[in-house]
């Protein structure tokens, strides 16, 4: 099968690349068209996914598809973007049919569920790997970035942390469990969820914002930084699940703060949205707050500093970046 087949069958025909709100050309052409309407700013972010790296190799295509593409649009949440269009540049060993029918299925779900269209992309021959390009449109000057956060501010996220961190194990087959503990954990892996509608509410009100990928630590490093204020952590009010209870045992806490693959979204807050925030996103948790200094502190239990657990989601096989 040669390569423009290839993007016929399987991505030119898929509904995602079907005619949508914001597209005015799509695939078939040397680029794709984007209409803004007025007052609007276009969000761009660029991922790519590297086989044995940022995912296991062997591992189910569908699943694959799901992820690849919800990782990417999460971080059009984290800046409070609604989708618009993505494309794809897919690198693979070889051509098998079933790998590319599995795979372009599971992206056309998470493609349905995030409400984005595939604009186009590129196929070549090498080492299995994804890049995904997403695009994004808000109000001009209403984006959330990592920049705004201020002493005072509530820091918060939007739901349990260290679900993706718990399932490793079991992506990885160096644990077995069944039931629905792990069926929870596996799904919050292979299909995170963006919490698109989130990021759009939490404009106007959050000061600073971005999506838990790296690890809570590590990330909340990333806001207290660009911000020039310290974040000071909770250990104990960082939400987990059940499931991550059950399977992760004593490590659940450490998945927590420092696994990465939440896709959570971690903000502050200025207090006087604290109300709305619980009455809109009842999931949504404060875990700290945002302080003068520099840095991320986390206490304990008792309000006393500690010594944090390594800061950083580590790839598969290598140091994370």
């Amino acid at each position: 099968m040669g390569e423009f087949e290839l993007i016929r069958r399987y991505f030119a025909a898929a509904p995602c690349a079907q005619a949508a709100a914001g597209v005015a050309l799509g695939i078939g052409d040397d680029c794709a068209l984007l209409q803004l309407p007025p007052g609007q700013q276009l969000a761009v972010s660029t991922d790519s996914l590297v086989a044995g790296v940022h995912f296991p190799q062997p591992c189910d295509p569908f699943l694959l598809g799901q992820r690849a593409l919800a990782v990417s649009v999460s971080d059009l949440a984290a800046m409070g973007a609604e989708p618009i269009a993505f494309t794809l540049a897919l690198t693979l060993p070889e051509v098998r049919e079933d790998w590319l029918d599995g795979f372009a299925r599971g992206l056309a779900r998470m493609a349905r569920d995030c409400a984005i269209a595939l604009v186009g992309g590129d196929t070549t021959r090498g080492p299995l790997s994804l890049t995904l390009s997403v695009f994004g449109r808000l109000p001009a000057g209403q984006a959330l970035t990592r920049g705004g956060a201020r002493p005072g501010d509530l820091l918060c996220v939007g739901g349990s942390l260290g679900d993706g961190a718990g399932a490793l194990p079991l992506v990885l087959g160096e644990q077995s469990s069944a039931g629905e503990h792990a069926d929870y954990l596996l799904q919050r892996y292979w299909a995170p969820q963006p919490q698109l509608a989130l990021g759009q509410w939490l404009r106007g009100r959050a000061t600073a914002a971005l999506d838990v990928s790296d690890g809570l630590l590590a990330d909340c490093g990333h806001i207290a930084a660009a911000s020039a204020v310290a974040l000071q952590i909770e250990r104990d009010a960082v939400p987990l699940s059940p499931a991550l209870r059950a399977i992760a045992g004593v490590r659940a806490t450490d998945c927590a703060l420092a696994g990465g693959d939440d896709y959570r979204l971690a903000f502050t807050l200025p207090p006087e949205h604290l109300a709305a925030l619980r009455a809109q996103w009842p999931e949504a948790v404060v875990i700290g707050r945002a302080l003068a200094g520099q840095g991320v502190r986390l206490l304990d239990g008792q309000g006393c500093l500690i010594e944090p657990p390594r800061a950083g989601y580590q790839h598969f096989g290598s140091n994370g970046d």
